[in-house]
């Protein structure tokens, strides 16, 4: 391939090796988050009959979606629904894993294989630090909201918040507790994010020195054999 030049001795420094970091932290990033199914259950007792009912909610988490009893359950007449939608906030830190994922390969590709043209010239490491602190701010956007949607998402998903809510167990139905499923992978999720927010910020550091604005390039050496000679005395 033109111009390719492999070498792995960037990889040793801190632009690379951070930008290493960074590719492996976005993968437990959007695994953690887009890959966890969870479950919430409750047991229904009513005149002629007791049910446990089980509603598994998982990733994008629009529990409004989520079916948590049936109609006919205790002769009720609709279907009640988990409550709140939190699609948003987990969509976006998703995304944004995934975006730096794709930089991250694209970055360590041209640092590995084209250092040489990156360097030759301003707008390469110009374009790279603008794109690192955009990402620095979007990991921060995200992993805020990430946060703020998880709190709320175990507040809606916790059975006694359920249970106060729902007017079926208020009067046709006794509904108690069966546990819900534990979330420790997405709090490991917003961790990453917030990690994620951490070497971005770092990384941008070192790709600043490498362009002209921390060390502008010098000045063309000017040629020896044109340089006037100094008058001479009469």
């Amino acid at each position: 391939m033109a111009g390719l030049q492999l070498d792995f001795g960037p990889l040793k420094e801190p632009i690379g090796f951070i930008k290493l970091l960074e590719w492996i932290f976005a993968i437990f990033g959007f695994a953690t988050c887009g890959g966890f199914s969870g479950k919430t259950a409750l047991r229904v007792q009513c005149k002629n009959e007791t049910r446990e009912l089980a509603a598994v909610f998982q990733y994008p988490f629009r529990l409004n979606s989520v079916l948590i009893v049936p109609k006919d359950t205790c002769n009720h007449t609709e279907n009640i629904y988990l409550m709140g939608d939190f699609s948003s906030s987990a969509e976006f830190f998703v995304a944004i894993a995934v975006l730096a994922f794709l930089y991250c390969i694209a970055a360590l590709v041209l640092y590995v294989g084209y250092l040489h043209i990156y360097r030759d010239g301003n707008r390469g490491p110009i374009i790279d630090f603008i794109v690192t602190v955009i990402f620095a701010f979007l990991w921060l956007v995200c992993s805020s909201a990430w946060g703020k949607g998880l709190t709320d998402l175990k507040y809606s998903t916790n059975p006694a918040v359920i249970i106060k809510h729902v007017p079926f167990c208020q009067g046709l139905a006794e509904c108690s507790s069966l546990g819900v499923s534990g979330m420790g992978s997405l709090n490991v999720s917003v961790v990453f994010g917030f990690l994620n927010l951490i070497l971005w910020c770092g990384n941008a550091w070192f790709v600043y020195k490498e362009t002209s604005w921390h060390a502008p390039p010098e000045p063309p050496k000017q040629d020896p054999g044109n340089v006037a000679s100094p008058p001479q005395n009469p």
